[in-house]
């Protein structure tokens, strides 16, 4: 019985070999190379969507962000160009809420603890949001009273820390102004920021014994726990705000 032999068609072999009579090097291989070059310089969506990355990023996020002299919204260099015009007008509106002070927080202080105090304002007004402090050794008007500078701290500030120590408890004046805050913003949760340095927690003022403290045990934390509630009371009151307009 006779071998048959199994030949697998070759559908291109069958296309080329009913092709005309034609060169087929400079005819079908040019054109499927020149297809083949349009499809690799066809956009790919991955390259779409980076695009957008930026330009089209929600704006949820910088809705209610503090301004550029508050907080710094993000590491990445982005042109003006890309910035929207809705963002343009909640920072504008955002800074406008925060220069309705003279100043973002009063340090209220006993003249014995101005070492620590100036470390903290160094430390606040050297971060990217370049908060504005009151330090009454530095911004205090000279030969103004100073009952009216106190009350004119408390009132033109938007926050106020409390250094609590044994020093601060004997100082008539430094009472003065812890009541003064207190009778400004009683439930103002974040404006009030009792800072506790070299006392037990007994000793803690039974007026701020509804308030949460900060402890000072390693400086550098405790100069960022304040920053963080700066930031956070000043988040909330522009998104109140922005809410009741």
């Amino acid at each position: 019985m006779a071998s048959r032999t199994w030949t697998k068609k070759n559908p291109l072999s069958a296309y080329v070999n009913n092709l005309p009579s034609c060169d087929f090097t400079s005819c079908h291989i040019a054109n499927f190379a020149g297809w083949f070059k349009a499809f690799l310089q066809k956009p790919k969506k991955d390259s779409d969507l980076s695009g957008r990355s930026l330009n089209n990023a929600p704006e949820s996020s910088a809705s209610f962000s503090l301004p550029p002299l508050v907080r710094s919204s993000s590491s990445l260099a982005v042109s003006p160009k890309q910035v929207s015009s809705t963002s343009q007008v909640n920072t504008s509106r955002s800074e406008s809420i925060r220069r309705s002070k003279l100043y973002d927080v009063c340090i209220c202080h006993n003249e014995g603890d101005l070492e620590f105090v100036e470390k903290l304002v160094s430390y606040l007004e050297s971060q990217p949001e370049h908060f504005r402090c009151f330090l009454q050794p530095r911004d205090a008007t000279v030969g103004s009273a100073i009952v009216t500078e106190l009350c004119d701290a408390v009132r033109n500030s938007h926050c106020w820390v409390l250094l609590i120590t044994p020093k601060f408890l004997t100082d008539p004046w430094c009472r003065y102004q812890m009541h003064h805050a207190l009778t400004e913003a009683p439930m103002a949760n974040g404006r009030t920021i009792p800072v506790l340095k070299d006392m037990d927690r007994k000793d803690y003022p039974r007026e701020l014994r509804c308030i949460y403290y900060i402890s000072v045990a390693i400086w550098e934390t405790s100069f960022k726990q304040i920053k963080e509630t700066l930031i956070r009371y000043l988040q909330e009151l522009c998104e109140n705000t922005s809410k009741t307009d």
